[in-house]
Formats: structure tokens, C-alpha cells, sequence
């Protein structure tokens, strides 16, 4: 890594937060590969449930972007089993999926999601939010939310930058004359 270069928001706290990704669509995956490094995560990517599942012990994650319709394990199969064993129970999970039936939102809400995304629902950019709300990473009017501080503490307000209006005379009063 470029040691000249500016640190990215992500950057700028104690460390370098983790994501698995686990996402079976390679151009998709790609997409949020290159996006995430961008903003300053460390990345790890892996293609089906089962790799997702032998990750999370080795990789330890901080938040899981996890797909649902994979080869070998499905992403509700493996939320399941996350959430029921001690070294994984309590890592973040936000399901980025295809499905958008309520049913497989309240599925995924009763195995214990942090987050239920559905791709067609969402931008990028939205998805990045998500990510940094559910580590206490996210920006509040522009400011970076401290370490140890919440998103529902006040951040402290900056001065505004305020124009003078311009000076208009009433009507009673006759306009001032040029100086001489």
C-alpha cells in the first residue's frame, strides 16, 4: 500500500475494519471488491455458503456482506448456522440479495440479520452506508462520528458560514447619498 497517500475515512479509526463478502455473481462481486477497498475496508471474497462458513472462523470478519441464493449453502442456511455458533453469534450480517418477498425478509429478521438488503432496491452507495452504520462508521452532515461516540449523540455544531443580506432601504427612509 501507497504509504503517501491520504487515509480513507475507514482508515482514519484504530483499524482497518473487515468484510467478508460472499457474493457467487464474480462481475457483482468485483463491483463491491473494488468499491469497498476504496473506502478503506479490508476485503475477503469468497463465492458459495460453505467457503463463507470456514471464513468467518479463520477470516473473524467484522461484518459479513452475505448473499442468499449460492451453490452448496445457501445465505439463510449460513446466517443459521453463524448465529448458532459462539465464535461467529454475534458478527454482523447484512443479507444483499435478489429476493425481495416479505416472507424471505421476516426468514431472515427471525435467523437473526443485522440488515436485508434487496439488490434491485439499492445503489452502491447505499450499501457502503449500510455498512458503516452497522460499524459505527457512518458520516453525520459531513463529520466523522468518533470512536466511542454513537450516532445519536449530538455532534458538536460547526459555525455557519452566512453571507450579510444585503442592506435594501424601507420606503420612509430616503437612500444615503454618495460620499464625496
Amino acid at each position: 500500500m501507497d504509504q503517501s497517500a491520504p487515509p480513507t475515512p475507514a482508515q482514519n479509526l484504530e483499524r482497518q475494519r473487515k468484510i467478508l463478502l460472499v457474493e457467487d455473481d464474480d462481475n457483482l462481486a468485483n463491483v463491491y471488491l473494488t468499491r469497498l477497498k476504496a473506502e478503506g475496508f479490508d476485503v475477503k471474497r469468497v463465492p458459495n455458503g460453505e467457503d463463507a462458513l470456514a471464513s468467518a472462523i479463520e477470516y473473524r470478519p467484522d461484518l459479513i456482506l452475505l448473499d442468499v441464493m449460492m451453490p452448496k449453502v445457501s445465505g439463510f442456511d449460513v446466517l443459521d448456522i453463524l448465529r448458532n455458533t459462539p465464535e461467529t453469534a454475534n458478527m454482523k450480517v447484512i443479507m444483499l440479495t435478489a429476493l425481495s418477498q416479505e416472507s424471505d425478509k421476516q426468514r431472515a429478521n427471525s435467523l437473526g440479520v443485522d440488515d436485508y438488503l434487496v439488490k434491485s432496491q439499492v445503489v452502491i452507495a447505499d450499501v457502503v452506508e449500510r455498512i458503516k452504520h452497522h460499524l459505527g462508521l457512518e458520516q453525520i452532515a459531513g463529520a466523522q462520528v468518533a470512536p466511542g461516540q454513537t450516532h445519536d449523540q449530538p455532534i458538536a455544531p460547526q459555525p455557519a458560514q452566512v453571507s450579510p443580506a444585503p442592506q435594501t432601504p424601507a420606503a420612509s427612509q430616503t437612500p444615503p447619498t454618495p460620499a464625496q
